[in-house]
C-alpha cells in the first residue's frame, strides 16, 4: 500500500512508529509520537501493516486511489487515518495534498482534481460550495480554539488576551487571510483590544517558530499547534477565544473519481476512530 503526502516540494516517507521528513526533526518526532499514542490506544488494524509514503515516479494516480485536499493543520492526524483507511480498504490508496485552506480552495475552483476536501474554516468550504464542487452537505468534524503560547515558564507573565497589547511584548500572530489570523481579528473586535504584532505569519507553525526561536515573547495559535509544540512552549487559555472557535468541515467532491471510497474516507474522519485520532492531535469536537 502506498500513502502519498504532498506539501509543496516535500515528500514524506513513513512507516508506523517511524517518520522521516523534509520538514525537520521536531515535526518528525511529533508525528512519530502521535502514531505511537494512537497505536497504544488499540486502534484495530493500524499496526498490522506498515503504511509507506512515497511519490509516484510517473506522477499518475493508481487505480482505486483517492486524493484528499486537507488543511495543513490536519497533517499528523490525517496521515495516521490514511494508513487506517488503506488497511480497511485493501487495494485502495489515499493521497494527500496539504496546504492552507485558501490555497486548496483556490486550486479546486481552478480545476484541480480531488475527491475529498477538508478545510480549516467554513469560509473556504463556502468558496468550494459556491463553485458547485461538492457532493452533498459538508460535515463538521473538528474544532480548534486559539490559545496564547509563550516561552517555557512564561517569563513575561502573559496571563490574558489584554496582556498581548502591552508595549513591552513582541507578539506574533497569523496573517488576516489565514483562519488563525481572522480569528484574532474577531476577538479583537469583540473585546475592543487591538494588538500591534511584531510579526504576522502565514500559518500557525510560523508563529510557533517565532516564539520557540525567541523572536517573539508570545504568540496566538490554535490549540492543536500548541499541542504539537509540547514542552517547548507554555500554553495560556483565555475565555475570549470562545468568540472565535474555528470549525473544520469535510465533504466528498462532486467530480470524485472514486465516489464510494471518497465517502468512506469522510465516514472514517467523522466516525469514532477519526474523532479519537483528532482528539489525540489536540483538536476539540465540532
Amino acid at each position: 500500500m502506498k500513502l502519498q503526502i504532498r506539501h509543496g516540494a516535500i515528500t514524506v516517507w513513513t512507516t508506523l512508529g517511524t517518520v522521516t521528513s523534509g520538514l525537520g526533526g521536531a515535526r518528525a518526532v511529533g508525528m512519530a509520537a502521535l502514531l505511537a499514542v494512537a497505536l497504544a490506544t488499540g486502534m484495530s488494524g493500524c499496526g498490522r501493516q506498515p503504511a509507506t509514503t512515497s511519490a509516484s515516479p510517473s506522477g499518475h494516480r493508481p487505480a482505486s486511489s483517492i486524493m484528499v485536499f486537507a488543511a495543513l493543520s490536519l497533517k499528523p492526524a490525517f496521515t495516521l487515518l490514511g494508513g487506517k483507511f488503506q488497511t480497511d480498504n485493501p487495494g485502495a490508496t489515499v493521497e494527500f495534498n496539504f496546504g492552507t485552506s485558501a490555497e486548496l480552495a483556490n486550486k479546486l475552483t481552478k480545476g484541480a482534481s480531488a475527491d475529498v476536501f477538508a478545510a480549516a474554516d467554513a469560509a473556504q468550504m463556502d468558496t468550494v460550495i459556491k463553485a458547485d464542487l461538492t457532493s452533498g452537505e459538508p460535515v463538521n468534524f473538528a474544532s480548534n480554539t486559539l490559545v496564547i503560547v509563550t516561552a517555557p515558564g512564561d517569563p513575561k507573565q502573559v496571563r490574558s488576551f489584554a496582556d498581548l497589547a502591552r508595549p513591552d511584548l513582541r507578539v506574533a500572530v497569523c496573517q488576516a487571510s489565514a483562519p488563525c489570523g481572522s480569528a484574532v481579528q474577531r476577538i479583537e473586535d469583540s473585546v475592543g483590544v487591538h494588538l500591534s504584532p511584531a510579526t504576522e505569519e502565514s500559518i500557525g507553525a510560523g508563529v510557533l517558530a517565532k516564539v520557540t526561536g525567541g523572536e517573539a515573547d508570545a504568540g496566538l495559535v490554535y490549540l492543536n499547534d500548541a499541542h504539537k509544540a509540547g514542552a517547548s512552549v507554555d500554553t495560556v487559555r483565555f475565555p475570549e477565544s470562545s468568540d472565535a472557535v474555528n470549525v473544520y468541515p469535510i465533504v466528498a467532491l462532486k467530480k470524485a473519481s472514486e465516489s464510494v471510497l471518497a465517502q468512506k474516507f469522510v465516514d472514517l474522519v467523522v466516525g469514532a476512530t477519526g474523532q479519537r485520532v483528532l482528539s489525540q492531535a489536540g483538536f476539540d469536537s465540532p
